[in-house]
């Protein structure tokens, strides 16, 4: 895979039907699908995308972010069942799902990839009132960093060549 310019995300509200498939919340109160532009990218798998992606954040930022922020329990020890302390909760030959939870929303990441792009759809169910509350300002941050975190893991593919 070679990168000649700055990757393309495209950031969606919204989620198709076959991302929205891969989820297995009962119902779903927020969601956003980012997609890169990744030429060869079905030459890794879902998971290595997710890994690449997810593992390459900052350890601070994602504890701050993920545990402090979002209250997610995640695992801390590395693990084939694990992706950034994300559980894997199913796969696929193109898609993974990763699960994790606070005490007042449960989350699913599903990593899709395409013949030439890669999406990160976030699915989140608000368990508790305080979800509504908390979430939507922490998602204004999300919705800053995710193309930059796309970017670097199609970067980072690029480079494991």
């Amino acid at each position: 895979m070679r990168v000649d310019a700055r990757p393309i995300v495209v950031e969606r509200h919204d989620s198709p039907a076959e991302v929205r498939a891969l989820t297995t919340l009962r119902k779903v109160d927020y969601t956003d699908l980012f997609t890169v532009s990744a030429p060869g990218a079905r030459e890794r798998t879902a998971e290595e995308w997710g890994r690449i992606a997810l593992e390459g954040a900052s350890p601070s930022g994602r504890f701050i972010a993920w545990q402090v922020l979002c209250g997610l329990r995640l695992d801390t020890e590395p693990s084939p069942n694990r992706v950034a302390g994300w559980r894997i909760a199913g796969k696929g030959d193109d898609w993974l799902r990763l699960e994790a939870a606070s005490w007042f929303m449960t989350v699913h990441a599903v990593v899709h990839v395409e013949d030439e792009q890669v999406s990160i759809g976030l699915f989140i169910h608000y368990d508790r009132a305080a979800g509504g509350l908390i979430w939507p300002p922490l998602s204004v941050v999300h919705r800053r960093l995710m193309p930059g975190l796309l970017r670097g893991a199609v970067i980072r593919m690029s480079r494991k060549r």
